[in-house]
């Protein structure tokens, strides 16, 4: 399939929120560095860049040499699993303060995640071993751990995202009612069909605390992994609406697609199921560049 030039033009300015670029323990496609030189390609204006083991702050920060020569910009985070001490807020004071614009609450280390895979399944083999335990967010009584809040105030002094990592859905309503509560603007739904199992009434429960819902190219891509129906995604920006949905990449994986080869290739098939161009540039570029504080 020849790119079009029609397209490209439309995804102009579009912000990947889920890049998996390295350095990394499992082995990647590319560095943070070389995410933002392929952003260039479509004029995107962030790549934000993720890791489930470390703070990908401090790798952006002895990079940037080569991000300085790159014009589209490459920002990091925090996922609060195991490796960093799980809901630990002085570590994600540190990441905030240190210029991160993100903060994903457990991933590998979320009991959802795990009862999904208990080991590691479709996961690559790292290059190290990496220990990881459970990271729960709550107290016997159910109640959120005095840390939680504590990391949901930094995330409001800093205008940064959260997002309810791999955590069960319950989980991540209790998380997201009381970052409303706090006043925090910015949280997000990753991939609720994978792992999480939000459905369509728990979406819009969680759209009604300010949240957006994430779907990923990687899934929809016909040379990505997964190959799932790109009419199935347009199910989703159909039922939850264009204003509050977000398409990220979840890409950067060795032999996996590059990033925006596979936006291209999703966005131009949302078009030809008659998905509309103003609709494709707020999911592809408005949304995510509010998420990533890029307009304030």
């Amino acid at each position: 399939m020849t790119d079009s030039p029609a397209v490209i033009k439309l995804l102009n300015g579009c912000v990947d929120l889920h890049c998996h670029s390295g350095p990394n323990p499992f082995p990647r496609r590319i560095d943070h560095a070389e995410a933002g030189k392929d952003g260039e390609r479509l004029g995107m204006r962030g790549v934000l860049v993720k890791s489930h083991h470390h703070n990908t702050v401090m790798d952006l920060l002895a990079m940037r040499d080569r991000l300085a020569k790159i014009s589209t910009p490459v920002f990091g985070g925090i996922t609060l699993n195991s490796m960093v001490g799980g809901i630990n807020p002085q570590a994600v004071a540190m990441s905030l303060r240190m210029g991160g614009r993100a903060v994903w609450f457990p991933t590998f280390s979320a009991g959802r995640h795990i009862d999904c895979h208990p080991e590691g399944v479709g996961f690559p083999t790292a290059s190290v071993e990496v220990p990881s335990s459970r990271v729960d967010i709550h107290q016997d009584n159910a109640e959120l751990i005095p840390e939680v809040h504590e990391v949901l105030d930094l995330v409001k002094e800093s205008g940064a995202m959260v997002t309810g990592g791999h955590m069960e859905t319950e989980s991540i309503t209790q998380l997201f009612a009381a970052a409303k509560d706090k006043g925090v603007t910015r949280m997000l739904l990753n991939h609720p069909d994978y792992v999480i199992g939000a459905d369509e009434a728990k979406c819009r429960e969680l759209v009604g605390y300010g949240a957006f819902v994430e779907h990923e190219t990687g899934f929809y891509d016909p040379e990505g992994t997964k190959k799932w129906d790109p009419k199935i995604l347009l199910d989703w920006i159909e039922k939850i609406g264009p204003e509050h949905t977000v398409i990220a990449s979840d890409l950067g994986q060795k032999d996996r697609p590059l990033p925006v080869d596979s936006y291209i290739r999703v966005a131009t098939a949302l078009l030809d199921l008659g998905l509309d161009e103003r609709s494709l540039r707020q999911i592809f570029c408005d949304n995510p560049a509010f998420l990533l504080g890029l307009d304030d």
